[in-house]
């Protein structure tokens, strides 16, 4: 793996372990929608987890990360539609999808160079 993808692994990986300190390690969504200050702290973290995401697809194509284009699109979707973010939906990502992403890089992380 070419230096500059895990560079980009490592930073989504970051990105994810921020997120959970935003939220000081709860998953109380009450909390969540009542803080703004964590609400736009969650999404700057999942806007660089999208934007690693689209640059590590462009150096590999075929990098093995489920929902890979999906993660591009929300990232795209706060940054340029952010009147039309839905807290539920980031929830959710946050929630059901990063789990998933954390244990998809975290094996590409582990893969010898």
């Amino acid at each position: 793996m070419k230096d500059e993808a895990r560079k980009f692994l490592f930073d989504i990986a970051e990105a994810i372990i921020h997120i959970d300190f935003h939220l000081n390690g709860e998953r109380d969504f009450v909390k969540f929608t009542s803080n703004l200050t964590v609400q736009r702290a969650v999404e700057r973290e999942l806007e660089i987890i999208g934007e690693a995401m689209s640059r590590l697809l462009k150096l590999d194509e075929a990098v093995s990360i489920t929902h890979s284009r999906q993660i591009v699109g929300l990232r795209n979707r706060v940054i340029h539609a952010y009147d039309a973010v839905d807290l539920t939906t980031i929830w959710g990502v946050v929630n059901k999808s990063l789990p998933l992403l954390a244990e998809e890089v975290e094996i590409l992380l582990q893969q010898p160079d």
